[in-house]
């Protein structure tokens, strides 16, 4: 889609409008100013997705508890649980809910990349995050309005599964567009932190309200994310092109600013300077006034829609690519397995570990709920390592592999060992986060949008959603898969599920025996070459 000044968000227009009358000598370096806003945004934005999907998981307790016989029955009432989850159907009923979500996430998620790639994103994800908002809080307002047909909530978390897939393809396509491949896995995994923040928070917002009124434990989670998408309409920047920036050597467009010929026929409506500071590139090391003189370059009457010197190659490199061109790309379909196992064990402790931990020890279901957030807190550390080793050795889909293999033997020890202690399971929990969850945010991130900006593309700049959907809604059918055959098998024993995560554990590494063995050989090449 092309780009101009009627593009440029209404907040960010009001923001220069103010800056120029309140704070007309206030300088800033213009690309650092929107790469600042577009990865905290994008960073928010993410962070009350994941939060969205939590209360389901903490209100489950009252919505289904132990009653005894003298208690009379009131499915109003957090005493006895909420109808229709408050019999012995109700894990059934859980599972479905669960599954509800997963399943129209996975399958909506391969479309809603190719959506992306056409759209505007910031309507795609602000839209997205609303209407996420408005479906968490119909889940709520079920108990206000006294409904308890299992229908309504099975509809309700297949809508919500559908809209929560605006978030991840869009979000990584503007982190893609606006940040370059220098240190991409280390931004990428500082600004993956979001998943395990916004896994927290939601816990802890649910928990706030769980024994008040469960209602506004998806109340309140759905009127933030509502809001915060309301403020990515006002802010969010789809692209550099929009407002004047050209990152160098990023795969993210071949478009030039305009030449000097250009700028001469420009000039009978705006000032020379003002043309002059749209069109300096990004690494100039000249500040200017935070106003759209620096961004006012607008087509004119004169102005050709097209780049005369690429308009050929422009046609052809901003065609949005279909399914089988994405699946040609090489290591689409390897890391994307993978990430269908990775995904599978992550997920698996996310619904199953809260529950485990209570069943394993002698800890009540607060403690148990407190102790599986180490986990996420390992994830964090994971995904940032991740990311550092991944931009210092060039090698992803070895560190994952790695971080795999190491993973592994943690299960395995926590399954054993887990229970002795508490600073056992903190010790462990802590790992397991960091050596599963590692892999799984390197790929959805830092390996996704090194696919999508593939040399074989052309610099074809829209590929990366789709290829971001992909990825990702295959790792969202294992995400599926883990936490029902959890449901399914832990009645047997939980041996029977670690030993299902590991089995995952190392076919995910498998996987990325191939791209391993080339990425040996690519580095021992180059070493050979420099010798």
């Amino acid at each position: 889609m092309s780009h101009n000044y009627n593009d440029i968000p209404v907040g960010v227009l009001t923001v220069q409008k103010l800056s120029r009358s309140c704070c007309p000598q206030l300088r800033w370096k213009k690309e650092t100013i929107f790469k600042a806003s577009t990865f905290v945004l994008t960073y928010l934005a993410y962070t009350c997705y994941h939060m969205s999907r939590k209360p389901i998981s903490v209100v489950k307790s009252v919505l289904h508890t132990n009653c005894s016989e003298s208690v009379v029955h009131n499915t109003s009432s957090n005493d006895c649980g909420y109808a229709p989850f408050d019999d012995a159907n109700a894990p059934a009923l859980f599972a479905a809910l669960d599954s509800a979500f997963l399943f129209s996430y996975a399958a909506a998620m391969f479309v809603s990349g190719f959506v992306a790639e056409r759209v505007s994103l910031r309507y795609f994800l602000a839209f997205g995050m609303i209407f996420s908002g408005v479906f968490s809080y119909l889940f709520g307002m079920a108990k206000t309005w006294n409904l308890h047909a299992m229908s309504f909530f099975i509809f309700v978390q297949v809508c919500a599964g559908i809209t929560q897939t605006t978030g991840w393809p869009g979000v990584v396509a503007l982190i893609g567009r606006w940040f370059g491949k220098s240190k991409r896995g280390l931004v990428f995994g500082i600004w993956n932190s979001h998943t395990s923040i916004g896994n927290i928070l939601g816990t802890l917002i649910a928990a706030q309200y769980v024994e008040k009124d469960w209602a506004l434990s998806f109340i309140m989670p759905g009127i933030i994310i509502a809001s915060v998408g309301f403020i990515l309409f006002l802010f969010l920047v789809d692209c550099p092109e929009m407002v004047g920036c050209y990152p160098e050597a990023t795969g993210i467009t071949d478009r030039s600013p305009p030449n000097d010929s250009d700028i001469e026929e420009e000039n009978t409506n705006y000032d020379a300077v003002s043309v002059m500071k749209g069109l300096l590139p990004h690494n100039s090391n000249i500040y200017f006034s935070f106003s759209f003189q620096e961004i006012n370059y607008r087509p004119s009457e004169r102005t050709p829609i097209l780049d005369n010197r690429s308009a050929t190659h422009n046609a052809h490199a901003e065609r949005p690519i279909g399914l089988k061109d994405a699946l040609r790309i090489p290591g689409v379909i390897e890391f994307s397995l993978c990430l269908f196992f990775s995904k599978l064990v992550s997920y698996t402790f996310l619904y199953w570990l809260p529950l485990y931990i209570q069943s394993s020890s002698t800890l009540g279901p607060e403690l148990s709920a407190d102790l599986s957030i180490l986990f996420d807190v390992g994830g964090i550390f994971g995904a940032i390592v991740a990311g550092m080793i991944s931009d210092m050795s060039g090698m992803s889909a070895t560190t994952c592999m790695v971080m795999l293999f190491l993973a592994s033997p943690v299960l395995l020890v926590y399954q054993a060992y887990g229970a002795t202690s508490v600073f056992v399971s903190v010790f462990l929990l802590i790992v397991a986060g960091f050596l599963v969850n590692g892999p799984y945010a390197l790929i959805t991130t830092s390996v996704s949008a090194e696919l999508g900006q593939h040399s074989s593309l052309e610099g074809n700049a829209k590929a990366l959603a789709t290829v971001t959907a992909i990825i990702d809604g295959t790792g969202s059918i294992g995400a599926a898969v883990g936490p029902l055959m959890a449901g399914m098998i832990s009645s047997g024993g939980w041996q029977n599920v670690f030993y299902m995560l590991i089995v995952s554990d190392f076919i995910a590494m498998l996987l990325l025996v191939r791209l391993v063995k080339k990425e040996c050989t690519r580095v021992t090449r180059s070493r050979i070459r420099i010798e």
